[in-house]
């Protein structure tokens, strides 16, 4: 099938910036992402390439090409999924907070009422492709939902799950590592994963496009996730045995990241992993070995999860047990927001947990992030307090504990201590020693993603704590 027209339901983080790319790798095809969210996608037009809704490297140059060319943003979700061939699926699946699975399994609704709005649209036959992150075998839910509501359309769905990093997004799009395609082995379903090859195929060599089972694709995502935080996780641990060792992080993991079988990467101590995908993904696949009756490997993952809300805990503990065992009333900076450097994803972020803590301990909180806004941290701190305190006890608190900052330098003017929790590159780039004036003294520096020259510091007069130092 030559595929000319594709539409993508879901303008978030995965589908905003794939729809890019491909509208920009194949100038052939009329490429259409629809969200029933108008303020998202009056921001996807916005002629203001700097009021995109999301952050992330290179995109804005992106979009400046392509949009109004072949690549367009609509809130009219049945017209893109009536004239397109493939309908690729990229909405939320947050993980449930309710009913049967709660804390752990994902909650489908919104891929659900997806299937039904497409096999309620769709006159002629149509190629349905789950890019979100889904538990394994949830493609026979949602041809077993197309089936029942197609009316005779012939439907074909198959699993391409994304592996894009926030902040290196576009880079990871042009160049990834491989493409994973899973589908039906009959004959119509090789016949839609060819279909989708070619689009791919346009700018990726054939041998990194890896075709497979559809539960094969699947499990593949949330595998590859488990994985990696596995790693971050197991570093993290190790940085406390270093703490209490005077062992130094750092050299442990250039020591064994040599090792060929082990390699350098995610073996970067830091006060914790955030994102949208690691946590959730853990979490669903704990959750999935729990329900197949694998308790001993539900554990085994679910200790992933632990040991990242230890770090998170333990990081917070130290600053205030640093600071005589009571930051009440005290000022402490906290340097960024946003889960990891170069977005303004803030889901998950170890910041938002440490702040916590340190808002329990009846801390004053001055916050700076370049990129994530003051309205997106307030709506932070209200989720993590929703179930501990009443909406007037929150405001209440805002007011006397909280302070968001344009400027760094005001944000620790005067405070007791400053902790680091994003690796944005600027922070490097302060002038510490004038910082150092300013506060108050002892002062108290707590670098969270050793990111700092802790001796220079040293040497300046901060009373310093580095992950694994």
């Amino acid at each position: 099938m030559i595929i000319n027209n594709v539409c993508c339901i879901g303008g978030g983080y995965v589908g905003g910036p794939t729809m890019a790319v491909i509208a920009q790798k194949c100038p052939h095809i009329k490429v259409t992402v629809v969200d029933n969210n108008e303020d998202r996608i009056h921001a996807w037009n916005d002629v203001d390439l700097d009021k995109l809704p999301i952050y992330e490297p290179g995109l804005a140059e992106v979009i400046g090409e392509v949009r109004g060319r072949n690549l367009f943003f609509s809130t009219d979700v049945n017209k893109g999924i009536r004239e397109a061939q493939i309908v690729f699926v990229a909405v939320n699946t947050p993980t449930k907070t309710f009913g049967i699975g709660k804390g752990m399994a994902a909650d489908l609704k919104y891929v659900e009422l997806c299937a039904r709005q497409i096999a309620k649209v769709a006159k002629e036959p149509k190629i349905v492709i789950e890019k979100s992150t889904l538990p394994v075998r949830t493609a026979e839910s949602i041809r077993t939902i197309l089936e029942a509501e197609s009316k005779g359309v012939d439907f074909q769905v198959l699993s391409n799950p994304e592996f894009l990093a926030e902040g290196t997004a576009i880079t990871d799009l042009c160049y990834p590592d491989r493409v994973l395609i899973g589908g039906g082995q009959d004959k119509a379903g090789q016949l839609a994963i060819s279909s989708l090859v070619d689009i791919y195929a346009n700018w990726i060599p054939r041998e990194k496009i890896i075709t497979s089972l559809i539960w094969s694709s699947e499990l593949s995502k949330l595998t590859a996730n488990a994985f990696l935080a596995q790693r971050i996780s197991s570093i993290n641990a190790i940085s406390a045995i270093c703490e209490r060792t005077e062992a130094d992080v750092d050299e442990v993991a250039l020591a064994i990241g040599m090792d060929s079988r082990i390699g350098s990467s995610f073996l970067k101590a830091s006060v914790g992993f955030g994102g949208s995908c690691f946590q959730k993904d853990i979490l669903n696949l704990t959750y999935l070995c729990r329900h197949f009756n694998l308790p001993e490997v539900a554990d085994y993952w679910e200790q992933v999860i632990k040991m990242n809300d230890y770090q998170k805990c333990r990081f917070a503990q130290q600053i205030i047990h640093a600071l005589f065992n009571s930051v009440s009333g005290k000022k402490i900076a906290l340097l960024g927001w946003a889960f990891k450097k170069n977005t303004n994803d803030t889901r998950e972020s170890a910041a938002i947990y440490v702040a916590k803590e340190l808002l329990m301990d009846q801390a004053e909180i001055h916050i700076y992030d370049p990129k994530v806004s003051s309205r997106q941290i307030i709506l932070d701190l209200e989720h993590v307090f929703s179930e501990v305190c009443t909406k007037e006890s929150f405001r209440r608190m805002i007011e006397k504990h909280v302070v968001v900052h344009q400027d760094p330098y005001l944000a620790m003017d005067k405070a007791h201590a400053a902790a680091l929790l994003t690796e944005w590159t600027e922070f490097s780039a302060y002038d510490w020693n004038m910082i150092y004036g300013n506060m108050l003294k002892p002062a108290f520096l707590f670098d969270g993603r050793n990111l700092l020259d802790l001796e220079s510091l040293k040497n300046i007069g901060f009373q310093v704590w580095g992950i694994g130092k």
